[in-house]
């Protein structure tokens, strides 16, 4: 064989097992981040303190709205999020239906000062909020519906949420 021919083949399988090795952990990765997205992680995280110095709440202030009664679905989204318009659709189904809660959309883009508290790094971020206004939960994603009925049921007072 060619000795040029040799070291072209040797170059060419060690090209595909390295090709092989980055497709394995893309999907690994890729693989973990999509179980991941969407469940509700218990909350207040990394959030720094507010002006007033409380931290892991938002205030009515805070959100331009009042919070509900007995939770709050707090989304943030972005103008050209894909995932944001059934976030909110679902959203605001589950706010329709359960006695005392509400939903509340706020535009990353213009509310920087929340973002930057909150760390939101990516949209839908969706934030489950007692009636206190305390951050409960925390999903980043596309949440389930009923991943969402069990965030709000964890804050909701009594043997689950009354449906109206």
């Amino acid at each position: 064989m060619d000795p040029a021919a040799s070291v072209l083949s040797m170059g060419v399988t060690g090209g595909l097992i390295a090709l092989a090795a980055a497709l394995l952990v893309a999907t690994s990765l890729g693989v973990g981040l999509r179980r991941r997205a969407g469940r509700f992680r218990p909350g207040p995280g990394t959030v720094r303190p507010a002006a007033g110095g409380r931290t892991g709440a938002l205030t009515e202030a805070d959100l331009g709205r009042r919070l509900g009664a007995q939770a709050t679905l707090v989304q943030f989204s972005t103008e050209f999020c894909a995932p944001c318009r059934p976030t909110r659709q679902l959203l605001a189904h589950v706010a329709d239906t359960m006695d005392g809660v509400t939903h509340i959309e706020i535009d990353a883009a213009t509310r920087l000062d929340l973002v930057r508290r909150l760390r939101i790094n990516s949209t839908p971020t969706v934030l489950v909020l007692g009636p206190d206004g305390a951050i409960v939960r925390r999903a980043v994603g596309l949440p389930r519906q009923a991943d969402v009925i069990a965030a709000v049921g964890s804050v909701v007072p009594g043997p689950g949420a009354s449906q109206k």
